[in-house]
């Protein structure tokens, strides 16, 4: 088992104008292929993705952003206690919006969250971590991973904000 502990609770959550904050990340690595797709200078981008708890599709972690923590340190926690990675926090991709039915609560009634996108540049995947009775990690090629996403916020933060970001920075 983990020594690490997931954060639990709300006490501590960031709130904007309605909005629960949010930080989190899409994972990503380069593997070495012979395969044509996908492929620039002989590797192929994967990201991680992993499964809801709460129905079909896949994810990318992310959670609450909390009062003692800065929004990367947020993203950082997140993708260890749900995807058991550590790595390079890369860039910011983007702030993008979604309602969340499980996180409406006095400061968001509606269930309005705003969550802060990072790059995350995968170096190290943890044997234990948080969240591993409950989730599964799945490393997917962009075009699987965008048939893939449980939400469509989730899928514009990956082809709008990551693939932007990747062509970039390739």
């Amino acid at each position: 088992m983990s020594d690490l502990v997931a954060r639990t609770g709300r006490l501590q959550q960031r709130y904007e104008a309605g909005f629960r904050l949010v930080a989190g990340c899409i994972p990503f690595r380069y593997r070495s292929t012979n395969e044509a797709d996908d492929v620039k200078f002989g590797k192929v981008v994967e990201v991680l993705m992993i499964n809801s708890t709460s129905g079909p599709g896949l994810l990318f972690p992310k959670g609450g952003w909390e009062n003692d923590e800065t929004v990367e340190e947020a993203a950082v926690r997140e993708a260890i206690e749900e995807a058991g990675v550590r790595g390079d926090l890369m860039d910011f991709i983007g702030f993008y919006h979604f309602k969340s039915k499980s996180h409406q609560d006095e400061f968001s009634p509606e269930g309005l969250c705003k969550a802060a996108m990072f790059a995350l540049f995968v170096k190290e995947e943890l044997n234990s971590w948080p969240e591993q009775s409950t989730r599964t990690r799945n490393w997917l090629t962009i075009p699987k991973a965008l048939q893939s996403c449980r939400h469509e916020w989730m899928k514009d933060a990956l082809e709008n904000g990551f693939c932007k970001w990747l062509a970039q920075n390739k």
